[in-house]
């Protein structure tokens, strides 16, 4: 396992020039993650990747945080394995979120399949750097419905104030609705309580965000161990969908690195950029572990699609 680092750490990834970033600098984390979930609490920048190990070493979570967005602070082992009684390997792909002055994390455990206890699970603390104490003691979903494993969740906040979690491995994606206190889920609009809403190409991934007043759905596509991992996206006029894929806006660079994705996107709304935080593997680096966290900004058309992300950054790293 990498070593703990307690102190701040200084990367130098860019400059900050009326609020913008400039991410020169990639990778922005040191050491190996992945699924990283990148979100702005008040003023402080904050980051919770996966631990990027084998599923027996992935048994913890840290997180980072940034005031500039160049000097972070790791904040290690917010949460792990005996903080939740039923994961016992493999916790990973954090969503997390602010609500009613409590922090959660949602998080997928034990890889799960049919009849195995794991699947998506929910932390909360009273600080986003944690301790993240167990919700429920058990996964909020465990069972495999249309086809998606349940793991991959990302909760999103829509404008009437729901909470809907789209979540889903195996090509195929679902959407609920999420109790007021995240103890449950409750029926959608339909009367349903999952609704499947698997894009063209789908794999795993999904992210959620709105931009003037449509819907942007985003996922990872191809496999994750391999280099032709990739982000796609759609938009739509509901949460809902439907989602007809538009096109592929992340992918490998022969210069810089491969299997790029599994992302999250940051908005700064003071100058209204927007940064896509993803991981992606350094070409000297050939493990299906060996993955890094970066930042790159990414922009729009004059018709709101999104223009192809170009990776910047160091095409190998010496962790």
């Amino acid at each position: 396992m990498l070593p703990m680092f307690k102190n701040a750490l200084t990367i130098t990834i860019g400059v900050l020039i009326t609020g913008n970033l400039y991410a020169q600098q990639n990778p922005v984390l040191p050491g190996y993650y992945a699924d990283p979930e990148g979100i702005k609490y008040g003023n402080t920048y904050w980051i919770f990747p996966t631990y990027s190990a084998k599923y027996n070493e992935q048994v913890f979570m840290d997180a980072f945080s940034s005031e500039d967005l160049k000097t972070w602070t790791k904040h290690p082992r917010i949460i792990d394995t005996s903080a939740v009684k039923w994961a016992k390997r493999a916790m990973w792909a954090p969503a997390v979120l602010q609500k009613d002055k409590k922090y959660y994390v949602f998080f997928g455990a034990n890889d799960v399949h049919q009849g195995e206890v794991g699947g998506i699970g929910v932390a909360v603390a009273n600080k986003p750097q944690g301790p993240y104490k167990d919700l429920l003691g058990k996964p909020l979903i465990q069972d495999i419905i249309n086809g998606a494993q349940p793991i991959d969740q990302f909760v999103f906040k829509d404008k009437d104030g729901s909470y809907y979690m789209y979540y889903g491995g195996w090509g195929h994606c679902n959407i609920v609705k999420l109790k007021k206190d995240f103890t449950g889920i409750e029926p959608l609009p339909g009367g349903t309580l999952y609704k499947e809403i698997t894009p063209d190409k789908y794999v795993e991934g999904p992210y959620m965000f709105i931009r003037n007043g449509k819907y942007y759905f985003m996922w990872s596509e191809g496999g994750w161990t391999g280099p032709d991992y990739k982000v796609a996206y759609a938009i739509a006029d509901s949460p809902f969908g439907p989602f007809k894929r538009l096109n592929t806006i992340l992918e490998q660079d022969p210069s810089i690195a491969t299997g790029a994705g599994h992302h999250s996107v940051i908005h700064s709304a003071k100058d209204d950029k927007y940064y896509i935080v993803y991981h992606r593997r350094p070409l000297n680096k050939k493990s299906a572990h060996e993955r890094v966290v970066c930042i790159d900004e990414m922009k729009f058309d004059s018709e709101g699609h999104i223009l192809p992300v170009k990776m910047t950054g160091r095409a190998t790293v010496d962790f």
